[in-house]
């Protein structure tokens, strides 16, 4: 199979610019689906895009697949402008919407031959068997699409969507409904992809999902670009950590001793703790505990994650006015 990514490389797969989408501009019930978003993403990088329903994310990956024009800003696919060099920058970029758009009467062999035509790749130059190698889907190259699971179906629009071999891959909620294993599996076809230098941006309300495949998270709410940040930075600056303790004897009353900790009752015999390890030391803790009395029996930690981040900047109804770094 050919490398997906060509000699002329440039350092961001997608340039965003303070682009803007207003839907019923200047009419009643004008509605300000993105408002001056501005993100890069690198070469080669696994990207996630996450936020709540109706927070701008389909809009941005419509516009960037031509799909929705822009009311203002720019943006650049592979260093090619999607207005002014519209032809290129749409080969250069493979879209896996939300909705499975195949045609149940069609074999998976027969759908990717007519989409690589559709892109105008030669019949000499097609990969459909690669292809369907590559997402695990060979033996069904000639099943109906009609006959294929979900999980396949989602699989076979990974393999749709590489037909012209773009260097980069936008996944739009590619597992929503899809279960564990099925989704296990897509994730290692999409991991291979990346491996061989494609830039993959991903969409989804699996926050867990993001946090274990991703190495940069971009977060939007109402519009607005609230946070751009590595993964392993933004999860960093979420100074807070929790503490489950169970006790060996029933807990009525936090003593006095420990009062100026956040702590919680939960049940008989345990308690919740929630500290910020920047001001407070783990054996500090443990520390004060121990004079209060208090024996642990066992005691479970809990790191921040992502959803901690994610519900720290999008839970309130306003837009967070944290700039994004």
């Amino acid at each position: 199979m050919p490398n997906p990514v060509p000699e002329y490389a440039p350092e961001y797969a997608i340039e965003i610019d303070n682009l803007s989408k207003i839907y019923n501009k200047g009419k009643k019930g004008e509605k300000h689906a993105l408002k001056n978003v501005s993100l890069k993403i690198k070469r080669g990088s696994m990207f996630a895009l996450l936020g709540p329903n109706g927070a701008g994310k389909s809009t941005l990956i419509n516009i960037l697949a031509g799909l929705v024009n822009k009311t203002s800003g720019d943006a650049k696919i592979w260093g090619h402008d999607i207005i002014k060099e519209t032809r290129k920058a749409k080969s250069a970029i493979g879209i896996v919407p939300q909705e499975l758009n195949l045609d149940a009467f069609f074999t998976p062999e027969d759908l990717l031959d007519l989409q690589a035509g559709l892109y105008g790749v030669p019949a000499a130059e097609r990969r459909t068997k690669e292809l369907l190698k590559l997402v695990g889907l060979e033996d069904k190259a000639q099943a109906y699409a009609r006959h294929l699971s979900g999980g396949m179906r989602r699989r076979l629009m990974v393999a749709k969507a590489m037909v012209h071999n773009p260097p980069i891959l936008v996944l739009d909620e590619p597992t929503a409904g899809v279960d564990i294993e099925l989704r296990q599996q897509l994730w290692d076809n999409v991991k291979k992809l990346n491996k061989r230098g494609v830039t993959v941006l991903l969409t989804t309300h699996y926050l867990e999902e993001a946090q274990e495949l991703c190495d940069t998270i971009g977060i939007i709410n109402h519009g607005e670009l609230v946070a751009l940040e590595n993964k392993n930075d933004m999860l960093g600056r979420f100074d807070q950590k929790e503490i489950i303790a169970t006790l060996d004897h029933e807990v009525k009353t936090i003593p006095a001793k420990l009062k100026e900790l956040n702590i919680e009752i939960i049940g008989t015999n345990q308690v919740r703790i929630i500290y910020s390890p920047s001001k407070t030391s783990f054996d500090g803790l443990l520390n004060d505990l121990s004079q209060s009395k208090w024996v642990i029996k066992d005691m479970t930690t809990k790191e921040s994650d992502l959803e901690d981040v994610f519900l720290s900047l999008t839970s309130s109804k306003k837009p967070s006015k944290k700039k994004a770094s």
